[in-house]
């Protein structure tokens, strides 16, 4: 037996990626990734490495190159087939290069293939990429590098053929991560938390406006990095303007001005403080193998499918009365709870609880697609607007499918989407929600899902953002060409780009105006960005800045330049991933226009799509090889579990992230998120409780048991379930009771009492439990109400004030 040396695979094969080196530029809201992957041939014949990996749903891939020896090659961007032809041709003669081409089927994955490397050579190979940043609930911007491709599932009779992953497991990857990054704002930075270790954030001034920070030594590339940026002062309305390219000509994207809007908008606080009373809502549940896996490493971390069922929990407990819901499941089948969906009541919402404790990653793969033509194709309630909640690991091969028909039925309900753990893919989570004009949401690590999921069903409650209209104000001699798709929905603390062309002269001290009309709650608002042109200062190229101001304010935000070119990247990505979506729609059609026009813009912009490719060839007097050249398949991180994860269906298992942390001036290492305590059963049902003996096995989780034992009127009622979630015998609980005061009053009282007493870290998740039981007290008109909660205090040991519960 030979002992082979040196990077090998699972199949004992040499690994020719040595390792990656990672760059982030955080301008504001904006990243810039350069990844560098060094690859090394330690083989005696020439090999071709093949490497498939992940990268965001949204990014827009703009340069590619090489580095050989002392010769670099950059890469061009060409017709997809002319760019494979060229590759194989380079290849059959000798000559070294470089292929970098995105699937077919999902634009978060690509395929790097590096050709032709001699025995003993080494080649670097540069990637680029710009993408945004998206806003979290914490008002924190969340990026992401994913570093897990866990094998996509692919339907049967689904377009196109399914991409081929090479994994294995995460502990097994190798080759190296460096990762640092430089974050810079007109703001200044307060912290950056990550779910890897981090060393001390580093400032650069005085100002605290731009920082570095980096991965601590010894990090394995074994999670995807995901990086939480916090500016002072919360995000404001802006716009930044940057000049086209020299060498460009005027008229084309490239060689025009292209203006970057960025809206938080801000709606009456009388009107978010409302809650809808109707709706459908419709609840979306994987149930595949892979969901069985645990939520990151940690043996006491619970599953997927159990923080799931919590969530439901929580879920159909915060809906409001009057309302219709139904529950979905899926996997390589899928099941309803109900035929249709059904008024929400006190029976409904036991039935379906009891379904939900029943429910286990036991459907086999992930074919998402059947389940939503079975929802779309059922009518829609008059007056209930439906809400669709779709919660998924993202593991599917058919990913645009999915997303064309979320669009061809955005008009008929929103779509809050949801990723659950390493290796969800950011396109298919993204597109639910931007197509279907909702909200996405990503959980990852030591995250717990019920913030996120709560957060998304209070936008669903709030009154729908309608007619929604930009107008431009612009200089005489300037016109617009917007390359957004038009905005669909509008959400409070949630950011809404827009990219536009601008065409024609003005001079420097032009101003223009944006003006953003919708109407909300019945009553029409607007908000406006009042902006002047002006030259930014030499970065290289021509560019410009834009003052942005509040509507009536006085406040302008003058954002650093931009470099190279990042704003028009951006608003090239955004069209042409809508004219992609536009041919995928007329697809059947022979003139071929729309996808001529993708390839006319990807080159012009050098930025990639899912017609064309980057190619590089190294010219020089390579001979003709004889034969097929080794293909040498570079794996990508697959996750591992090795305590629950049956994924009989996948035929591989899963491991996720370890524990939070934080970097900041003062703190080295800091564990800034809890791991959720484990629950030896994610959900118990009030209905299966005894009324008439205490119960023998309480939840390990006071919170979940108290949640349980809510009415779906909102209130609770005296029992022994609500004994013991608050640590009391009944006895202890009906003695304290105020005479003229019903069981159910009291009952409520003290639940909301220890919520605000013991649980206002979470008061996110049970939020809107409260107001609805805040809602049914004051529908009683109930007596004492002063007298309860003193006595309530006194009983469960807390210093709740009256007004701070609402009443």
């Amino acid at each position: 037996m030979v002992n082979r040396c040196g990077l090998l695979t699972a199949q004992r094969e040499p690994v020719p990626l040595k390792s990656v080196e990672v760059e982030l530029e955080v301008r504001d809201h904006v990243a810039t990734v350069v990844s560098t992957l060094n690859y090394e041939n330690k083989e005696d014949k020439p090999i071709e490495a093949v490497f498939v990996f992940p990268l965001p749903g949204d990014a827009a891939v703009c340069h590619f190159s090489a580095m050989v020896g002392q010769t670099q090659i950059v890469a061009e961007v060409k017709e997809k087939q002319k760019a494979r032809e060229e590759y194989d041709d380079a290849l059959s003669s000798g000559q070294q290069a470089f292929l970098l081409e995105e699937s077919d089927q999902s634009p978060d994955i690509f395929t790097l293939s590096v050709g032709s490397l001699p025995p003993g050579e080494s080649a670097s190979i540069r990637l680029e990429y710009v993408t945004e940043l998206a806003v979290q609930a914490d008002d924190g911007l969340r990026f992401c590098l994913p570093a897990v491709l866990n094998p996509r599932y692919q339907p049967q009779g689904s377009e196109g053929p399914s991409v081929q992953v090479t994994s294995v497991p995460a502990s097994l990857v190798p080759y190296s991560l460096s990762f640092s990054a430089r974050v810079s704002s007109p703001r200044p930075v307060s912290k950056v938390e990550s779910n890897c270790p981090l060393d001390p954030l580093q400032y650069l001034n005085t100002e605290q406006t731009q920082a570095t920070v980096k991965l601590a030594a010894g990090h394995k590339f074994d999670r995807d990095v995901e990086l939480l940026i916090y500016y002072k002062d919360a995000h404001q309305p802006s716009a930044v303007v940057e000049a086209g390219q020299t060498s460009a000509k005027p008229g084309t994207l490239m060689g025009d001005p292209v203006v970057m809007l960025s809206l938080y908008p801000e709606f009456p606080q009388a009107v978010m403080s409302s809650v809808a009373s109707c709706g459908e809502f419709v609840f979306l549940l994987d149930r595949s193998g892979s969901m069985d896996c645990r939520t990151n490493n940690s043996k006491q971390q619970e599953t997927r499918i159990g923080s799931a069922r919590d969530t439901l929990l929580l879920l159909l407990k915060s809906l409001p009365m009057g309302c219709y819901f139904n529950i979905y499941s899926f996997g390589s089948r899928y099941e309803h709870i109900f035929p249709k969906s059904v008024e929400y009541s006190q029976k409904t919402m036991e039935d379906a609880l009891k379904k939900v404790e029943e429910m286990g990653a036991d459907l086999g793969g992930t074919e998402i697609l059947k389940p939503l033509k079975h929802i779309y194709s059922q009518p829609c309630i008059q007056s209930q607007p439906r809400q669709l909640f779709v919660f998924t690991d993202g593991e599917v091969g058919n990913t645009k499918e999915v997303i064309d028909l979320v669009k061809k039925n955005s008009g008929s309900h929103r779509c809050f989407s949801f990723g659950i753990g390493e290796g969800a893919s950011s396109a298919l989570i993204n597109g639910l929600a931007k197509e279907g004009g909702g909200h996405a949401q990503f959980i990852t690590g030591t995250d717990r899902m019920q913030p996120k999921v709560m957060q998304s069903l209070r936008f669903a409650l709030q009154p729908a953002v309608v007619d929604i209209s930009v107008t431009w104000d612009l200089p005489k001699g300037v016109s617009v060409t917007v390359l957004s798709p038009p905005i669909t929905a509008l959400f409070q603390g949630q950011r809404s780009l827009i990219y536009a062309q601008l065409t024609g002269q003005s001079s420097e001290a032009a101003e223009g105006c944006v003006t953003v009309k919708y109407s909300l709650a019945g009553h029409p608002s607007q908000n406006q960005l009042n902006f002047s042109l002006k030259p930014a200062e030499d970065t290289g190229t021509r560019q410009f800045t834009l003052m942005a101001c509040r509507v009536h304010g006085q406040m302008c935000l003058p954002l650093s330049p931009v470099c190279r070119l990042t704003v028009h990247r951006l608003a090239a990505q955004t069209l042409i991933r809508s004219l992609e979506m536009e041919e995928r729609e007329r697809r059947g059609e022979q003139d071929g226009g729309v996808k001529k026009k993708v390839v006319e813009l990807s080159v012009q912009s050098g930025v990639s799509s899912a017609f064309t490719a980057f190619i590089a060839v190294k010219k020089g007097d390579g001979e003709a090889i004889q034969g097929p050249l080794l293909r040498r398949n570079v794996p990508t991180r697959r996750l591992l579990n090795r305590i629950c994860c049956s994924a009989a269906d996948r035929g591989f298992s899963v491991r996720g992230m370890s524990k939070g942390f934080v970097s900041s001036p003062s703190d080295h290492l800091f564990d800034v998120k809890m791991a959720r305590p484990p629950s030896h059963r994610s959900i118990q049902i009030a209905s299966r409780w005894d009324a008439s003996a205490e119960p023998q096995q309480p939840l390990r989780d006071p919170f979940l048991q108290l949640i349980s034992a809510q009415k779906a009127s909102g209130c609770w009622v005296l029992h022994p379930a609500l004994a013991a979630a608050l640590g009391k015998t009944s006895e202890e609980l009906e003695n304290p009771k105020p005479a003229l005061v019903n069981q159910e009053v009291w009952a409520t009282i003290l639940a909301l009492i220890w919520l605000h007493g013991f649980k206002m870290d979470a008061q996110q998740e049970w939020e809107l439990l409260a107001m609805k039981a805040v809602s049914w007290l004051r529908a009683q008109n109930a007596a004492c109400v002063t007298e309860c909660v003193e006595a309530g205090n006194a009983l469960l040991g807390c210093k709740v004030q009256k007004d701070a519960l609402g009443l």
